[in-house]
């Protein structure tokens, strides 16, 4: 036989078998484990390998007795000294048996980090034993979907430093106290609340090692029962979205915060949303002065960033009171979200004509500090908005740049596109406070 037409073998180098242990470890940790179990059939090394793997994700397809079977093996045959990560993501009917049998071995297993996503939203949510909630070395705890939080008396939670808890059902007021008075080292928190349920719970937060924490009301209607009550004197970065209709929000304590993100809080009965903020340095509201309270006599003393957003109702007056009361403004940024969304655009569209009620006198923020002026998306179609603009610029006095960024317009929108080359063509013209100001206008 020819030589060219011999069989030809080729050996293939094993190169990951001759890597470090280490790093084969973290290259294993970025797969799913129901892949990384798999690689015990390459080889007698390989066979157990897969055991001291720092990170499991499992996640459920189907038959959740076999893949609780499946789980529980796996926990219990896991060598590593400590269990880093331990992510459960159920779309399957599971029983509370499940949860205990898991959440047991984990503790065992030393986990810092435990995830528990369920996904199956029918029937009675399935309880976390609160008796496992005393994980001396669990660092981040993460709760999703459909799970019952029933805590009597208080647990231990003496390490966890980052709690997520989302669409999480509880039992009563008491159980969301015992919780967060646990976490005596806790150091940021989410809290998401879903649907319907315990709409009457009193959400008392009070941490003094906080220091981030994002509070978001989820899908609720009409007029809700209970509200929050947040003692927080740590606090540094603050988001609240979509609370709407609850009682009250108390925020009686958050002297450090540096920033804060207001999204869609109305028709809650008091002022100490707004009150609660006046130490903050930066600030992102997205709402509407004639849906919440604004202190009479507030001032943010130590505001120097300002983020509004220019789609909502009335936002123009709830400007003139921010400068008003925020004498060491150094940047104003406008954002208009309502080309990008065709429910705000209708909701725009519906808006009835306003009128730009300047403040009596000029705002100290602008006779001395404010330097930029940011204004994405303008809508110069309504004259409101245009007097915004020229007040902004003919007062003030130390801005150093001011810019508008505009979005395309389709060439058959001839009115849209006349209103902005009018515009355009006017500010030049205004006579600016500013003689160094460096006026620019940008498309996105």
């Amino acid at each position: 036989m020819e030589p060219c037409l011999r069989k030809r073998y080729v050996v293939r180098e094993d190169r990951i078998s001759s890597l470090p242990e280490p790093l084969i470890l973290q290259i294993l940790s970025l797969l799913p484990t129901k892949l990384v179990i798999a690689t015990s059939v390459l080889s007698k090394r390989w066979r157990s390998v897969w055991k001291k793997v720092p990170i499991l994700r499992f996640e459920s397809k189907g038959n959740i007795q076999k893949f609780a079977e499946n789980v529980s093996m796996s926990l219990l045959s896991h060598k590593s000294p400590v269990l880093e990560t331990l992510h459960l993501k159920v779309n399957d009917r599971c029983e509370d048996v499940y949860i205990g049998i898991w959440a047991g071995i984990a503790v065992t297993r030393h986990v810092r980090e435990l995830e528990l996503d369920l996904g199956y939203l029918c029937g009675n949510p399935v309880r976390f034993p609160s008796c496992l909630l005393c994980f001396d070395t669990l660092e981040t705890l993460k709760l999703k979907h459909y799970i019952l939080l029933d805590i009597p008396s208080m647990v231990s939670l003496k390490s966890l430093r980052t709690l997520h808890l989302h669409s999480v059902v509880y039992k009563d007021s008491e159980s969301v106290r015992n919780l967060f008075a646990s976490c005596l080292n806790l150091e940021h928190l989410v809290v998401q609340r879903g649907f319907h349920y315990n709409d009457g719970v009193r959400f008392v937060i009070e941490s003094p090692s906080l220091k981030t924490l994002l509070v978001s009301g989820g899908e609720t209607y009409g007029k809700q029962n209970g509200g929050y009550v947040i003692n927080v004197p740590s606090l540094q970065h603050l988001t609240i979205q979509m609370l709407k209709g609850y009682e009250y929000c108390l925020i009686e304590n958050a002297p450090e915060l540096v920033d804060a993100n207001i999204i869609n809080v109305s028709h809650t009965t008091n002022e100490t949303i707004m009150g609660s903020l006046k130490s903050a340095k930066r600030l992102s509201l997205d709402l509407s002065p004639l849906q919440i309270a604004y202190p009479t006599g507030m001032v943010f003393h130590q505001l120097v960033s300002l983020e509004m957003y220019t789609h909502k109702v009335a936002w123009w007056n709830l400007l003139a009171l921010m400068l008003d009361s925020s004498p060491k403004l150094q940047v104003l940024k406008l954002i208009d979200r309502s080309s990008h969304q065709p429910k705000l655009v209708s909701d725009k569209k519906d808006m009835p004509p306003g009128k730009w009620n300047q403040p009596e006198n000029v705002p100290e923020c602008l006779s001395s500090h404010l330097e930029t002026f940011v204004w994405t998306r303008p809508d110069w179609i309504r004259e409101e908005e245009k007097e915004v603009a020229r007040y902004i610029l003919s007062n003030a006095q130390q801005l150093k740049k001011a810019t508008f960024i505009i979005d395309p317009i389709e060439p058959k929108r001839l009115f849209r596109l006349a209103k902005r080359r009018e515009m355009l063509n006017e500010l030049p013209a205004v006579i600016m406070a500013s003689k160094s100001c460096n006026l620019v206008v940008e498309s996105e």
